[in-house]
């Protein structure tokens, strides 16, 4: 159903980037040079559609660096909890390995012959036979 979804808002997205394009594709000249209006040194001279699909592209990958910069404290947070969460990782097994060989071993005291968990072999625990 996401799939789904997405597929349906991207089709969407596409026809009215179309019909956009369509509408408005007359040229239209761009000027980056304040000093000068009447005979601009930079200047474009693109379709209006195409202007403002890059305009919006820009500020989407402007705002995104923006985000990525200013989450960096976060990021650096998240590498140094990383690396102390190791580090005691480290230091567990290191004290676990030192703790297994002084545990005492579980002493399993010897089942004498003719003689089964319950008791007498084809006997329960209440001594009933089998």
């Amino acid at each position: 159903m996401r799939k789904f979804l997405t597929a349906l808002i991207v089709i969407l997205a596409f026809l009215v980037l179309v019909t956009f394009a369509v509408a408005n594709r007359h040229f239209v000249t761009v000027s980056f040079d304040p000093l000068m209006a009447n005979d601009p040194a930079l200047s474009v001279t693109w379709p209006l559609f195409l202007i403002l699909i890059v305009v919006a592209a820009l500020g989407v990958v402007v705002g995104g660096c923006a985000v990525w910069f200013g989450q960096r404290h976060w990021r650096r947070a998240a590498r140094r909890h990383e690396a102390d969460a190791r580090a005691a990782q480290v230091e567990l097994a290191g004290l676990r390995a030192q703790a297994a060989p002084a545990k005492p071993e579980s002493r399993h005291l010897p089942v004498p012959s003719g003689v089964g968990l319950y008791g007498a072999i084809g006997r329960d625990k209440q001594r009933a036979t089998l």
